[in-house]
């Protein structure tokens, strides 16, 4: 399988697990259908977007593409049938899981583009971390609430910078694209589920000596 399928592959699949994440979001805080396609969008293309702007690449990926957008107003439609037959408990747990597995995916997306483009490593990571958390960031910002990745202290960002360090290690060995990526995205989707069951916490900012 060629880089550029591979590639192709890890967008649609990461497009797909972060327009579910926005939608389960969008439809918990009871939005119509319009709410929900915005978060879905934003969710979906934020991140890769954003990406697309800081490399000067042209088409963005979802105007070259627009069955992405087709497929993500179908999601959005669908979405009150897969809820109905989904508890609360369990959207909660999907979600996590969606949320989880497109940082992982974008992550490596962003840095491996950012690599392609002959950009340094320390950018490429930078470049995967950016890419796998706008699209969250969005989300949480159109569903009026600060970003979790901002201030739940739960290892999220921190999560992508090292699985996108391990791809790119890697891929300087010489290792092959497939194994390189498949461990990157696994790395980095691994960490944030183990994060998130397990209660790892990042410690909070030290304050000034008058504890503002």
């Amino acid at each position: 399988m060629s880089p550029e399928t591979i590639l192709l592959a890890i967008e649609v699949a990461a497009t797909v697990a972060f327009a579910l994440s926005g939608i389960l979001e969008a439809t918990r805080r009871r939005m119509d259908i319009v709410g929900v396609f915005s978060v879905a969008f934003a969710s979906a293309f934020g991140g890769g977007t954003l990406r697309d702007l800081l490399l000067d690449r042209r088409p963005l990926f979802w105007v070259q593409n627009p069955e992405y957008i087709w497929l993500v107003l179908a999601m959005a439609l669908a979405a009150p049938l897969l809820l109905r037959a989904m508890r609360h408990r369990r959207v909660d747990r999907v979600m996590e899981g969606a949320d989880a597995l497109g940082l992982g995916l974008f992550a490596i997306s962003g840095a491996s583009l950012s690599m392609v483009a002959g950009m340094p490593a320390l950018v490429s990571v930078l470049m995967g971390a950016i890419t796998a958390v706008c699209g969250g960031v969005l989300r949480d910002v159109l569903c009026n609430e600060i970003p979790r990745v901002f201030h739940d202290h739960v290892p999220y960002t921190l999560c992508a910078f090292i699985g996108g360090a391990v791809f790119l290690v890697l891929h300087a060995q010489g290792v092959a694209p497939m194994v390189s990526t498949g461990t990157g995205i696994v790395v980095t989707s691994g960490l944030r589920l183990l994060a998130v069951a397990r209660g790892w916490r990042i410690p909070a900012w030290p304050r000034g000596g008058d504890g503002r």
